[in-house]
């Protein structure tokens, strides 16, 4: 569940910093269930336009859980990522990612 989204904006979209609260945990997990943690958005269902003229949405939203330095906590990333990471600085994530969008 989202907190707030950094850097003063109202809403978070594609690569945008946030700061989360963790709902679910695996029970061996690094991370445990009500920690407030950072997170970078890789999917949202609300359509975000290219330069090109396409548009781009997904069908659920979805968080990659970083550190305060940017750096994935996990080391898998499953489900497509957008190309627009690059941009964002977030190329870790990308290496990271199955299928890149």
């Amino acid at each position: 569940m989202c907190i707030q989204a950094l850097k003063g904006k109202k809403g978070a979209r594609l690569g945008d910093t946030i700061i989360a609260s963790v709902k679910e945990a695996m029970p061996n997990g690094k991370v445990k269930k009500g920690k407030v943690v950072y997170g970078v958005v890789v999917r949202a269902a609300m359509h975000r336009g290219r330069c090109d003229g396409s548009e781009v949405k997904f069908d659920d939203n979805a968080v990659v859980l970083v550190d305060k330095q940017g750096q994935p906590i996990e080391t898998r990333v499953f489900g497509p990522v957008p190309h627009e990471l690059r941009q964002k600085k977030h190329v870790k994530i990308l290496t990271l990612a199955e299928h890149i969008a």
